[in-house]
């Protein structure tokens, strides 16, 4: 973004963080691998996870919010690693993600690696599989991502990190604990009816038209649904960082 060299201070106004007040490479210069995930107790559990993992951390070792001074979203940080919630939704995480490319800029960070990670509907799966996204998809199984933006609309490209994903199942099979498959995600706007539940406040459907659906979305090469995945991709590819997202699957 050009604009952002023009500004006297840059507010990272839901992190509680700003250029002005904040010395963004002391902080975060250091960053090569950021998780996200949806809930904050999730992302603050993952970082006690990894710093135990990098030998960085104690047992029932504490990790501060790096964002207490707001309630929008949590950040965790150890070595190298950054662990940040962004919520439920596409808003949600899209205005996580435009904050947190923009930390990364300003603390003048490189060859970073973006991972959401979080549980998912899987689709022909057992429980407790991995699902690693080859390509985000809409609920019509197409690759993109639609914004309207100054009115019009605009077509983004959800296409992922290929390598980034062969060297993610590369550690699936050395871990061999998991069943993983690489597939399509597919990303909805909502829950319920966007995911062809049953049970929500309105279904205007039957179970026979929503397993019609399902195997529709599997045979195009989905593995699983979840609502984030779009805008997480087109916002990689728009900012050059590699980006995928990791799934564990429910039923």
């Amino acid at each position: 973004n050009p604009h952002l060299e023009k500004m006297k201070e840059d507010i990272l106004y839901h992190f509680a963080l700003g250029t002005g007040t904040h010395d963004f490479p002391a902080l975060f210069g250091d960053v090569k691998f950021v998780c996200v995930g949806g809930s904050p107790s999730r992302m603050k559990a993952f970082i006690a996870y990894i710093a135990e993992e990098l030998g960085l951390g104690s047992p029932g070792c504490d990790y501060p919010n790096i964002c207490a001074g707001t309630d929008r979203y949590a950040m965790y940080k150890v070595g190298p690693v950054l662990s940040v919630s962004h919520g439920m939704g596409i808003p949600s995480i899209s205005i996580m993600l435009h904050e947190l490319i923009k930390l990364l800029y300003h603390a003048k960070c490189s060859n970073i690696t973006i991972i959401r990670i979080g549980t998912s509907g899987g689709i022909g799966l057992e429980p407790g599989s991995v699902v690693i996204t080859r390509q985000s998809v809409d609920a019509t199984f197409k690759p993109q991502f639609e914004q309207v933006i100054l009115g019009k609309t605009v077509i983004r490209s959800t296409n992922l990190d290929e390598q980034l994903a062969k060297e993610l199942m590369q550690c699936s099979k050395e871990i061999g604990q998991f069943n993983t498959v690489i597939g399509n995600t597919m990303c909805t706007l909502d829950f319920y009816e966007g995911q062809g539940r049953l049970d929500g406040a309105i279904c205007l459907y039957n179970e026979e038209e929503k397993l019609q659906y399902l195997k529709e979305a599997y045979d195009s090469g989905v593995r699983n649904i979840e609502m984030e995945s779009s805008v997480f991709a087109a916002m990689c590819n728009l900012s050059g960082v590699k980006g995928k997202p990791t799934y564990s699957h429910f039923i």
